[in-house]
């Protein structure tokens, strides 16, 4: 029996909620095809909703209003509910505290939400955190994916009909898992995995735990890969928000080794977006890589975003943010290159990023710049924009 429903859904060649509409409408965005009522207004859960890019999604799919959404955050350090604004009181959605490596609430989610999606993005994020104390990578990443595996599946099994075929598991990643790139070429889904950190190390073992439980037991899953995401509501400790406030403060702006280190950036709303169309029409068992096809050096970045700031925030002495650039010792296993070829996606699917670098960047730049009490009450915490990753300690 197992092996013919394996048959079965791995000889599925049409998109999931076929349609004869097209994938996209005229801003490049995936469009929503016209479905039954009882398959347009999906229940989907999102684990990591209240972190920086499951809140962009939860916005997204929330705010279409034709879906019923659940968010699932554990809230620690980069879990905000202040990234869900406007979302927290409407009819459409609901949240949910909890550990996604809790199996009892776990189980009692999937009852009561019964999810014709679920969109798995609850992750430890950071290589230094990573670094410094990798065991609650190895917990959540790693520990967490397997539980909310085994209690989707769990719960797949117990659908029949339409709900059994209708229900997708997707697997949100990082282009981290492959490794580094040299000057040449692009990640694609045939890149083999070489991560180099205790925190790609965790998604890689994740993302093999996800297409294990397809291969064994059929669950239906799509897994995606994407390049380095920015945009509203980050964590303070990534990139561009944490060079952005220091630059604020006045503080220096660390940059590693030379700034020769090489990443792919996508905007964040652009990521949702594409996270929407693989759940509406990706392939059953397969691996969509999602980037916005915009490479930079790492210096040449933090050059521009100075260059923004001083456009829309001048320092008061007139002098360029540039002049707090300095450069600090390289962090260990330290990836060269990242870069995505998306054609995969763009090809099948009819995705294509609706923001360049250019128009990301400033955005992002202008939120930072707007929102101050939102990344202000963060600092207030426990949290400070301090180094992390030096090996001092390891947990």
């Amino acid at each position: 029996m197992l092996c013919d429903e394996l048959s079965r859904i791995r000889s599925q060649t049409v998109p999931f909620f076929s349609s004869s509409r097209s994938f996209t409408n005229g801003d490049g965005f995936p469009d929503m095809p016209s479905f039954q009522p009882e398959i347009d207004r999906r229940r989907i859960m999102v684990t990591g909703g209240a972190g920086f890019i499951g809140s962009a999604l939860v916005r997204r799919l929330v705010g279409n209003g034709r879906h019923q959404v659940t968010t699932v955050d554990k809230l620690t350090y980069a879990g905000n509910l202040e990234s869900l604004p406007g979302v927290l009181d409407r009819a459409n959605h609901r949240f949910e505290r909890a550990d996604i490596a809790d199996s009892d609430v776990m189980r009692r989610l999937f009852a009561e939400v019964q999810p014709n999606v679920v969109y798995h993005l609850a992750a430890e994020s950071h290589v230094d955190r990573s670094i410094d104390g990798p065991q609650a990578f190895i917990e959540t990443n790693v520990v967490g994916t397997f539980v909310l595996l085994a209690e989707a599946l769990r719960y797949w099994q117990g659908l029949t009909g339409t709900a059994r075929e209708h229900f997708r598991f997707v697997h949100v990643s990082t282009d981290e898992v492959f490794g580094s790139l040299g000057e040449q070429g692009f990640f694609t889904e045939q890149s083999p995995y070489d991560p180099s950190s205790p925190y790609s190390a965790t998604k890689a073992a994740s993302d093999h735990l996800v297409r294990a439980w397809h291969r064994t037991y059929g669950l239906p899953v799509v897994i995606t890969n994407c390049s380095n995401n920015y945009g509203p509501y980050q964590f303070p400790e990534k990139l561009i928000p944490h060079l952005t406030v220091r630059a604020l403060a006045g503080d220096s702006l660390p940059v590693y080794g030379v700034g020769a280190n090489i990443r792919d950036w996508l905007f964040v709303d652009d990521h949702a977006s594409a996270l929407e169309a693989v759940a509406l029409h990706g392939r059953i068992g397969d691996t969509y890589l999602i980037s916005g096809r915009s490479e930079w050096r790492n210096i040449d970045l933090v050059r521009e975003l100075c260059r923004i700031l001083d456009e829309e925030q001048p320092r008061s002495d007139g002098v360029s943010y540039t002049a707090q650039i300095v450069f600090a010792t390289d962090r260990p296993g330290h990836d060269f290159r990242y870069a995505i070829d998306a054609s995969k996606l763009e090809s099948e699917l009819g995705w294509q990023p609706a923001y360049t670098m250019a128009t990301g960047l400033r955005e992002t730049v202008r939120w930072y710049l707007t929102n101050r009490s939102w990344w202000q009450r963060i600092l207030s915490g426990a949290y400070r924009a301090e180094r992390l990753g030096l090996l001092e300690t390891v947990a």
